[in-house]
């Protein structure tokens, strides 16, 4: 199946709403919706929603990470877990 296929016009959304959510719902694959035919909104099923921002989240900590290893902002393993051995006593 190809995107082509999961965009939608919204008098569409209007008229199968039920349908929408069942389909996003079951196949995770969100449904690109139009007005006048250009994209003015995605619908996408809760769990795939929670998981895309958990992987931006992830992929935005790397990016913190290689930045920190660019700059040699570096630590040993020693130091780290002594430094959360002090948060945790506070």
């Amino acid at each position: 199946m190809q995107i082509v296929d999961d965009i939608k016009p919204v008098t569409y959304l209007k008229s199968k709403t039920a349908d929408v959510l069942k389909y996003i719902n079951e196949t995770h694959r969100p449904i690109i919706i139009t007005q006048n035919g250009e994209a003015k909104a995605v619908i996408q099923d809760p769990k795939s929603y929670q998981d895309m921002k958990n992987a931006l989240a992830i992929m935005k900590l790397l990016s913190f990470a290689e930045e920190d290893i660019r700059n040699e902002n570096l630590h040993s393993e020693d130091d780290v877990f002594d430094t959360v051995e002090k948060l945790l006593e506070q």
